[in-house]
């Protein structure tokens, strides 16, 4: 039997119209998808990433749809390009109202816990940790001054469990989940909400790295999936731009699975 949501784009109706949203890791992957589909709901977006030219070519595609979309250069493990690139938003359009802090650096070579390296650990903070604790930061900021926004954080399924073939990883993104809780219970009289989601296996340029270090890993997620296949990154910026809308109003502080039941 073929689920339909595999084939069939969903129609615009305007979930993000009038909102201006940051995007970060938004030159591939789940980050590339969100910057086509929130810009189809109505969203002027905002493109961060450290590659310009993908960066270009996605904003020039948004643009010729009829979108708003703009880039700007981005480092995640640089506090102070962190900052900037909100600082851009800012300047650009004079306000923030969303942001999908879906950046982050490729899974750790995968291997047991014995033999992750100090390396891997101390990227695994600076990009999959720190980065997103000081975007938040400074997104908050510049939300409370125009009464409020929302912030969606891409986590993992691996952050649900134990994970040794990735645990550091897994552990940065489960410090992820922490400080996403945290942050929606400390700003939500701000009115900010912040939410994260947690993908299991997805059709993306970092799986095919897995893959090609793991031989058999994308069989073994499928395979453990209940929906029987890996998701396309669209399906996963769809319940971000959900996230991200007025339609969740009442959600915060919640991880959602995107997983296809692999995480039940």
């Amino acid at each position: 039997m073929t689920n339909s949501t595999n084939t069939i784009d969903s129609a615009p109706i305007g979930l993000l119209t009038g909102k201006v949203v940051l995007i970060t890791g938004a030159s591939r992957g789940i980050g590339a998808a969100a910057a086509r589909l929130f810009a189809r709901e109505g969203a002027a977006v905002v493109l961060a990433a450290r590659s310009a030219d993908a960066l270009a070519r996605i904003v020039t595609e948004v643009r010729a749809d009829g979108g708003v979309a703009d880039a700007v250069a981005l480092d995640l493990a640089d506090r102070a390009s962190v900052r900037a690139a909100v600082d851009r938003v800012e300047e650009l359009h004079g306000r923030l109202d969303g942001a999908f802090n879906n950046g982050a650096v490729g899974q750790q070579r995968p291997g047991p816990l014995d033999t992750t390296t100090d390396e891997d650990i101390d990227e695994q903070f600076a990009v999959n940790f720190r980065s997103h604790w000081t975007a938040m930061n400074a997104e908050a900021a510049v939300m409370r001054r125009n009464g409020g926004g929302a912030i969606v954080n891409t986590s993992s399924i691996g952050s649900r469990r134990a994970n040794p073939a990735l645990p550091a990883y897994a552990a940065m993104k489960r410090a992820l989940n922490s400080i996403t809780e945290t942050a929606a219970v400390s700003w939500a009289r701000d009115g900010i909400r912040v939410n994260g989601i947690t993908p299991g296996g997805t059709a993306t340029e970092m799986i095919d790295a897995w893959e090609a270090a793991t031989p058999g890993v994308v069989d073994r997620i499928t395979a453990s999936t209940p929906l029987g296949r890996m998701a396309e990154p669209r399906e996963i910026a769809e319940a971000a731009a959900w996230l991200l809308s007025d339609r969740a109003s009442m959600v915060t502080g919640a991880m959602v699975p995107v997983d296809g039941g692999a995480g039940a």
